[in-house]
């Protein structure tokens, strides 16, 4: 049998986590498979910040696994929730959809056009999909099936029986929020949604006019769970309902009636002990004193199971977005993110920081330094330079206890694919004659060699790059700007295109560029930046200005050395004639 002491040199939070579930899990459960878990509700789009509750627990089952042992990552999808509302900038849906407030997700139609039975299968598809592409092994569970197949039967006759003690517990967190006061500076998005995920929610705690009752009935004439329990009955489990939506009433025995669910501050502790679960994040909303996971600490007991171990995890950003909400539309997904990075570095983002430690996800420029950072990480693993806890988050984004995630063949710097793509118009032959080009001694033989980096990199340049940042180079000289520069600039130019066929590879343009302005200052081209004055970065700077407005008419543009060899030595000279 592996032992934790496997793990004990790891300095990684992963590690931690594990020897501490499976320290748990030994001690509640031994001999037993490890259980982690996570919830996920398919209301609308499951965003990047949504992913953060299956990778966590995903990275430390991951682990748990690479030491031998047994686990079961649980997903549970709650498709058995209301429709809330009509989210925001969702394809295929409008107003008319608001009829379904109420009613359980798998019960509101897929948005139009869609290929899936209900609203929840449709959201749930493109998750399942990121989630294989990931390489995230779990167990999924649907709750309207639990629920609807009579699963939890034992489980909610046993609530309503304990009714009052968990009224009892719940009685604890019954308090009104104080209003804020004059001059208190405003809480962001994040610390707001906190604030009101805090306290028993009335309609997650079951209150009504007629007493406690933790279980709550979809109507059996509208289907909708705006339904009031008037009475119940221990000895023959006879609930007496009322709907406030039809005016539907009826009395049935819970202890045969399948169509409504526990309310969400006891269904999740509930789900804790029916399952076993170990290890459960949980989002800030839910881990505030008085919300559910803190109320669910207690009433898990009740149920005769403990609380699993839970990190609260922090909220994911995109760069230039405030914090992600599925219910404003437009947020991106993890199949969004997958479209434009591959999945070593997604898995990678999650993997390198704390549970607790918010982060943000590129779409825009910043992609590009975050592939540059993977591939020095990927350097320094191959040399044997890379720190502990670099290497380990390494090991997590490349592969799964199952094996390596399929990776690009010859991954070539995503921000130089980028440049060519975006240059070319994704023409493949003149992206494979550009790209050969890099490296004159070992050409590239097939674009299969860069993908699927080449395919991601195409469709970042295609989908968030606007039209107006797209590099368009030039068809005729600038002739007006060529008239007017001066004797200096016009030996700038002429060193440069002198030297072209000397220098035509990345490494060797790079050099040209570079060292023009130096050759102009006297110095010579291999000159390295201590040995020269400040003033040649002024000149480079000037000199790499001038370039881009004679080859792309701005001020800037892809890097030089990747221009210049996607333009080609015989438009690069066309262009440049002074």
């Amino acid at each position: 049998m592996p032992t934790v002491a496997q793990s004990s040199t790891e300095t990684d939070w992963v590690s931690r986590f594990a020897d501490e579930v499976i320290a748990d899990s030994e001690r509640r459960a031994p001999g037993k498979p490890v259980v982690v878990a996570s919830g996920l509700s398919p209301s609308g789009p499951i965003h990047l910040g949504n992913l953060r509750e299956v990778m966590t627990p995903h990275l430390v089952a991951d682990e748990i696994r690479r030491r031998g042992y047994e686990v079961r990552h649980l997903i549970s999808w709650d498709d058995y929730d209301r429709y809330r509302k009509v989210p925001n900038g969702v394809p295929g849906i409008d107003d008319s959809w608001a009829e379904h407030i109420g009613r359980p997700l798998t019960s509101v139609p897929a948005p139009a056009g869609s290929a899936y039975p209900n609203w929840a299968e449709h959201f749930k598809a493109a998750m399942t999909e990121a989630l294989a592409e990931l390489g995230v092994e779990y167990d999924g569970i649907s709750q309207t099936e639990q629920y609807t197949s009579g699963a939890y039967r034992e489980q909610v006759l046993h609530a309503m029986k304990h009714r009052g003690d968990i009224d009892a517990i719940l009685e604890q967190y019954r308090t009104k929020k104080a209003p804020a006061k004059k001059g208190q500076k405003p809480v962001d998005e994040a610390e707001l949604e906190a604030a009101e995920g805090s306290g028993a929610a009335a309609e997650d705690d079951g209150t009504g006019s007629a007493g406690y009752f933790p279980y709550k009935p979809y109507c059996g004439g509208c289907n909708k769970d705006l339904t009031t329990v008037s009475a119940y009955d221990d000895a023959t489990t006879e609930l007496t309902y009322t709907c406030s939506a039809c005016g539907f009433s009826e009395t049935v025995r819970l202890s045969e009636f399948n169509r409504g669910k526990l309310v969400w501050k006891v269904d999740w502790p509930m789900r804790w002990a029916y399952e076993g679960v170990i290890f459960e994040p949980s989002g800030v909303d839910h881990s505030s004193p008085g919300s559910s996971f803190q109320v669910g600490g207690q009433i898990v007991s009740i149920f005769g199971g403990e609380q699993p171990i839970g990190p609260m995890y922090a909220f994911v950003g995109i760069s230039g977005m405030a914090k992600m909400s599925s219910s404003k539309g437009g947020v991106p997904t993890p199949a969004d993110a997958l479209k434009i990075m591959e999945p070593q570095l997604l898995r990678w983002l999650y993997a390198r920081r704390k549970p607790n430690q918010s982060f943000k996800i590129a779409f825009d420029q910043e992609i590009q330094r975050l592939y540059d950072e993977w591939d020095k990480l990927e350097a320094k693993v191959a040399d044997g330079s890379v720190l502990p806890a670099d290497a380990a988050a390494y090991a997590r984004a490349a592969r799964t206890a199952a094996g390596e995630l399929p990776r690009t063949p010859r991954p070539m710097p995503y921000r130089t694919l980028a440049s060519v793509v975006d240059i070319t118009a994704g023409h493949d032959e003149q992206t494979v004659r550009i790209l050969s080009d890099l490296d004159p001694a070992n050409p590239l033989a097939s674009l299969d060699e860069v993908r699927p980096r080449l395919d991601k990199a195409e469709a970042w340049i295609n989908t968030q790059v606007p039209a107006d940042q797209r590099t368009v180079v030039r068809e005729e000289p600038d002739t007006e700007l060529l008239a007017t520069l001066d004797d200096q600039a016009r030996e700038s130019l002429r060193l440069l295109v002198d030297g072209l066929d000397d220098h035509w590879s990345l490494d060797g343009l790079t050099h040209l560029v570079y060292g023009v302005p130096k050759v102009q200052a006297g110095f010579s081209a291999d000159a390295t930046p201590k040995e020269l004055p400040p003033e040649i970065k002024t000149a480079q700077r000037t000199f790499f200005a001038l370039l881009y407005h004679l080859l792309v008419g701005r001020d800037t543009g892809p890097r030089l050395p990747t221009l210049l060899l996607a333009v080609g030595a015989d438009r690069v000279r066309k262009l440049l004639a002074a």
